[in-house]
């Protein structure tokens, strides 16, 4: 709709694609196409839902320090009124922090670490996925795999300025452009898999499995 409305084009708003870019679209179409009050209505609905996923990550943030860290290791015999009375704690230090990261931070660091973040998350798809379902693959396979493709993964997007996480794999003179977060993924599972098998070889300890059906399943209806 802003490319049919040719907002591009209009000289009113050249100032603020060259400082934002095509983020600028928007926001053009809107005080191209509404009056001032309605404008208003609009980009005050945008700003509210920006804090929609700020406050749901927040929330989840909040919920795996105090389950996962807290009560795991700080207070095991913790009430749920004072788990659930730390989580607002923490949910809303990781708002101010996220806020301040926002205002005293150059504005790239968040959209670099925005677009990091992909490529990140999609490395702990071998240890969180597949040890769901097969105890085959070695811990410590899974761990050199996930530092291996955080790493590859990382420098891919640097290749590029941390502008973009297409990264062209060259194959001696094929070149094939693809998403980074898949090739480091790649290498990933290739460095667990070869890891396991060495270190099944080497008959290193996978380690104990600590967990119980119980854990998994329950006898309420």
């Amino acid at each position: 709709m802003a490319l049919a409305a040719h907002v591009g084009d209009a000289p009113e708003f050249a100032h603020g694609f060259q400082q934002y870019g095509a983020n600028y679209a928007v926001p053009a179409l809107f005080l191209r196409s509404f009056p001032s009050w309605f404008v208003g209505v609009a980009f005050a609905a945008i700003a509210i839902g920006a804090l929609v996923p700020a406050a749901v990550m927040s929330i989840a943030s909040a919920n795996l320090f105090t389950r996962n860290i807290y009560r795991e290791y700080l207070r095991p015999r913790c009430t749920d009124k004072e788990e659930a009375r730390v989580a607002k704690i923490v949910s809303l230090v990781v708002k101010l922090g996220a806020l301040v990261f926002i205002v005293a931070l150059p504005q790239k660091y968040a959209i670099q670490l925005q677009l990091l973040g992909g490529v990140w998350i999609l490395q702990t798809f071998p240890a969180m996925i597949l040890g769901l379902y097969t105890r085959w693959l070695h811990r410590w396979g899974l761990l050199a795999g996930w530092a291996v493709g955080m790493t590859l993964g990382t420098w891919m997007c640097s290749t590029t300025g941390f502008k973009s996480t297409t990264f062209a794999l060259r194959l001696g003179a094929l070149s094939v452009p693809g998403y980074a977060a898949l090739w480091a993924l790649l290498a990933n599972l290739a460095v667990t898999v070869l890891g396991t098998l060495a270190l099944s070889a080497l008959r290193v300890s996978p380690g104990e499995d600590e967990t119980h059906p119980e854990d998994y399943f329950s006898d309420r209806a």
